[in-house]
């Protein structure tokens, strides 16, 4: 089984996966409904506030940090549920995963938002729409160019296997690079500013210091369509009651204006 097979099964099989799909698209959805030129919001705007709001969603589905929902009475649950829902929209309470409390944890990385999963940590990193797949990790922060530069497992590892094209010839190098304590991935996401078209992957990053290729593998996030949510509320209520038996609803993106720039609109991360 390849690493991709074994991660990706592991991943869908504990809702993990879930978990990340349901917090992007809230996050995108959210965006583009609060983006307002009126306003004074520009495509800069657009980009960090879809960032921030992913990072919070992804908090929320997985009752991490302030959205904990452990408690030691009636009380306490109630009070953390009115937290864990506040300000979501009916449809985002509805189609949230309900996972378990602990399955994963905040743990971040040089002060990257990060989150651990049974011995795996993954990251955030956001690009330009259309440039996943040459997301120039040389020129990202020291901590992602860390994460890039990791052994990749398939093939078997070599003496400069995962370095820096322009360092490969220097052995210095490897007494500086050291191992991170967790095998990292990387869930990368874009969005159209003019189409509304989003990407999401989650994958191995490669560090492609002479051009290339930017992943040793990734998956498609989004060729999975949601699932119905652990959570339904009444139409008086902000609580949930169960399982919902309401099928979830196809996300909607509004256009944006058509002057948003491409390049300023990827909020990268």
């Amino acid at each position: 089984m390849s690493e991709q097979q074994d991660v990706i099964e592991e991943l869908e099989a504990a809702g993990v996966l879930n978990g990340v799909r349901w917090a992007y698209r809230s996050a995108v959805t959210r965006s583009l409904e609060d983006y307002s030129e009126g306003a004074g919001h520009d495509a800069a705007w657009l980009g960090n506030t879809r960032f921030t709001l992913f990072r919070n969603r992804l908090d929320r589905v997985f009752t991490c940090e302030h959205y904990s929902i452990t408690g030691s009475g009636e009380d306490d649950a109630d009070v953390a549920l009115d937290r864990l829902f506040e300000e979501l929209p009916k449809e985002d309470i509805r189609t949230m995963p309900r996972l378990g409390s602990g399955l994963v944890r905040r743990a971040d990385l040089n002060g990257s938002p990060s989150w651990t999963h049974a011995g795996r940590r993954f990251l955030l990193a956001s690009c330009k729409h259309g440039e996943i797949d040459r997301l120039p990790w040389p020129r990202r922060s020291p901590t992602k160019r860390s994460v890039a530069r990791q052994r990749n497992p398939e093939p078997a590892p070599t003496l400069f296997d995962g370095l820096d094209d322009e360092e490969a010839g220097g052995l210095e190098v490897l007494g500086a690079n050291k191992e991170l304590d967790l095998p990292t991935f990387v869930v990368a996401h874009s969005l159209d500013p003019v189409t509304g078209a989003p990407e999401l992957v989650y994958g191995r990053p490669r560090l492609n210091a002479g051009g290339g290729n930017a992943w040793h593998w990734y998956e498609n996030l989004l060729s999975v369509p949601p699932i119905k949510g652990g959570y339904h509320i009444d139409d008086d209520s902000p609580l949930p009651a169960g399982p919902s038996t309401v099928a979830d609803a196809e996300v909607r993106l509004r256009r944006p204006a058509e002057e948003l720039r491409r390049d300023r609109a990827s909020g990268e991360q």
